[in-house]
């Protein structure tokens, strides 16, 4: 990659943010509404409130939350949707059940998980997994159901059953969509890592700022909301970079069928 095509790539990601922060520190600076400070005034409270204590005592433990909601989602929407995909007899049953729970909003079962798993860490875990495993589950289920028919007889023909099939051939079709599903459930993650934080917790991100927000540290709630912002902005990065990484076979085969 040479330095010109690397410097474009990077001025496509940040140049929009950039000039949205630019039309936000202007539309801001001469501000003197309490409830929209200036930006300049966010930024130096952020520096103040997440760089210190409060980095290993509210954004470290989302973050865990996070990332072990999001991995079990995983887990269970890509396992679930295989089963799902490949079976018909279980695609028939499961159907009608799945468009049930999936057609129910995620925050509404919070006080419903909070009766069984009360008000720890397991609840938000439960509240994030209870979200962000339909896209991937439904992607994956759609993913699988459209294996290439040629491929998958031409396995049969070659013995390759079981294991090796299901790895070599149903993953390795269905992991475009599967990993677009990911990806929307990422976004999705973040929400429900907020949103069950702000039910009976003690420390998170959600939890801060509301605590912010209740008393009335206008500029310190600004700073956490822009340091979701951010997160989500860095996560979307790192899963895209892993995406080409794990995807490179298909996008280049993309290209080659753009480009013959």
């Amino acid at each position: 990659m040479t330095v010109l095509t690397l410097a474009r790539r990077t001025g496509l990601v940040l140049g929009l943010p950039a000039v949205l922060f630019a039309v936000w520190w202007f539309a801001t600076a001469g501000s003197t509404d309490f409830y929209v400070p200036p930006l300049s005034t966010i930024l130096g409270k952020f520096g103040e409130v997440w760089t210190g204590e409060r980095l290993l005592s509210d954004v470290v433990p989302s973050l865990v939350r996070l990332l072990a909601g999001y991995l079990l989602a995983v887990a269970v929407g890509v396992g679930l949707g295989l089963v799902v995909g490949m079976h018909r007899g279980v695609r028939d049953v499961l159907e009608p059940v799945l468009e049930l729970f999936r057609a129910i909003p995620p925050p509404v079962l919070v006080p419903v998980i909070m009766l069984f798993a009360g008000i720890g860490d397991t609840m938000k875990v439960i509240v994030i997994v209870s979200g962000c495993m339909w896209p991937i589950l439904l992607n994956t289920v759609e993913g699988v159901r459209a294996v290439d028919e040629v491929l998958s007889d031409t396995c049969r023909s070659y013995g390759i059953t079981g294991p090796s099939r299901l790895w070599h051939l149903v993953l390795r079709s269905a992991s475009p969509q599967i990993v677009t599903g990911m990806r929307q459930a990422l976004s999705i993650a973040i929400i429900l890592m907020v949103i069950s934080e702000m039910f009976a917790a003690s420390n998170g991100l959600g939890f801060t700022i509301v605590q912010f927000q209740r008393s009335f540290a206008i500029p310190e709630m600004w700073s956490g909301v822009l340091l979701l912002g951010l997160l989500g902005f860095a996560l979307s990065l790192l899963f895209r970079v892993a995406e080409n990484r794990v995807l490179a076979w298909y996008h280049g085969l993309r290209r080659a069928q753009r480009n013959p």
